[in-house]
């Protein structure tokens, strides 16, 4: 009982700070969740310095995806100040016909979300920009919006460089690059199938109308020559042959911060600056499209990640969450461990609103009923990554769907066209299904 009343105080917390809105709301209610959840484990009789010590356990556990965080802080203003979005923007839209817009759109978005791993940040970018010209071109803005949220949270879940592919690496003990590997096979048919969509779509609304004078503009304010390119081929190639992912974003990092002061003619000063406050787009017009970035933009995502990981240490050492973990283990034995995923996943979702609690509590709640189930930690990782990943984007008042939305100017109304959020976790689970079928039965 005194673990419920925590949680549905924390509930409560939650919901009314995602009301209130402000910057940090979230990391006040993580503290008081944190409080709450401390205050349960000392009525059961844990002392303040075990508790201490599991919550450093948790946070010495999550700082390797805290030093993402600061790289992807570094990366995604480098790539804005050195030219190298702005470079595949430009010509990607040059080269893209009229009638494959949408298609091409999702194609770029899949791209870019891939090489940059942060599905805000391609958002706030590339699909503004998308956005942009599709109303001016007569595209239905949602159409372009869900094309534009199925490429970026590809990236989100596939990409080297994301802070939610090392996140669910982390928590389930698993390696980044064979988790990546069985991402990419285990998502290519509805990534097939989400691209023949738009591909038939395409052509029912193709672009009618011009860039408005936005191209140009970008091509005044940039030098988009092929060396803006290279930040992108070293975060493409790099992991691709094995490369720690880390170092794969410093030399990333490195290179855009060469082209954002010796080609695009960025003081040494300023490009320090842009590496701490992001970059600032001197032109008006582009200033609300690829301003951003920074190592103070990952202050307030770091916080929720090390706030987090210090109940992933209380709810470990404490063993709280046991009770309900044997009646989970109960469940999953009837509709299989992807469909109790996907029930969980979608409480928390709907509850916590929020991707990175989501993930380390899905650990907790069910890694050791995939262990008593004999399925391994890999298992746990890919059903993660195929479930909860993307669903949190499908939840209007979930952070991951209420963000982008807000960046591209749309409503929910956005939801169903982002083909590959849906079509993802209802593939897999079919999927899981289908696997547990044809195991031979137990005689």
């Amino acid at each position: 009982m005194d673990l419920l009343i925590a949680f549905l105080i924390f509930a409560a917390v939650m919901v009314a700070c995602l009301i209130w809105g402000a910057g940090y709301a979230m990391l006040v209610a993580l503290s008081v969740g944190l409080v709450c959840f401390y205050t349960v484990a000392r009525l059961r009789g844990f002392e303040h310095g075990d508790l201490l010590r599991m919550c450093f356990k948790g946070i010495k556990r999550s700082m390797i995806v805290v030093r993402i965080f600061v790289l992807i802080g570094l990366l995604t203003a480098l790539w804005r100040s050195g030219g190298t979005i702005t470079f595949f923007v430009y010509h990607g839209i040059r080269l893209i016909p009229p009638s494959l817009f949408l298609v091409a759109g999702f194609g770029l978005t899949c791209l870019l979300g891939y090489a940059l791993g942060t599905s805000f940040g391609i958002t706030g970018t590339v699909g503004v920009i998308l956005m942009t010209l599709a109303r001016s071109g007569g595209v239905p803005p949602a159409l372009m919006a869900g094309a534009v949220l199925s490429g970026a949270y590809f990236g989100d879940r596939t990409g080297p460089a994301s802070s939610c592919a090392n996140l669910v690496a982390t928590v389930t003990d698993t390696k980044l690059y064979d988790n990546l590997s069985r991402m990419l096979k285990s998502g290519l048919v509805p990534l097939l199938v989400t691209a023949g969509v738009y591909a038939v779509l395409s052509p029912r609304y193709p672009l009618a109308a011009g860039e408005g004078g936005l191209l140009p503009l970008l091509e005044q304010t940039f030098d988009l020559s092929l060396l803006c390119a290279v930040p992108a081929v070293l975060m493409l190639v790099l992991p691709m042959c094995k490369v720690n992912v880390r170092l794969a974003m410093t030399l990333s990092s490195a290179a855009a911060f060469l082209l954002s002061v010796f080609l695009q003619d960025m003081p040494l000063t300023e490009a320090l600056l842009t590496c701490l406050r992001g970059y600032q787009a001197q032109e008006p017009t582009l200033a609300g499209i690829l301003s951003g970035g920074g190592l103070l933009s990952m202050v307030n995502v770091s916080g929720i990640i090390i706030l987090s990981s210090t109940y992933s240490g209380i709810f470990e050492g404490t063993q709280m969450l046991e009770g309900l973990q044997e009646k989970l283990l109960s469940w999953a034995k009837k509709i299989t461990c992807c469909g109790m995923m996907v029930v969980v996943s979608t409480v928390i979702i709907c509850v916590f609103c929020n991707q990175t609690i989501g993930t380390m509590m899905i650990q907790q709640l069910l890694g050791p009923v995939y262990e008593k189930l004999g399925k391994g930690k890999e298992e746990l990782a890919l059903d993660m990554s195929n479930t909860l990943v993307v669903m949190v984007a499908l939840c209007p008042w979930c952070i991951a769907c209420a963000v982008p939305l807000s960046m591209l100017g749309v409503g929910v109304e956005a939801i169903p066209p982002a083909v590959f959020l849906w079509l993802l976790p209802l593939w897999w689970l079919a999927v899981r299904l289908w696997q547990e079928r044809k195991k031979p039965v137990a005689k």
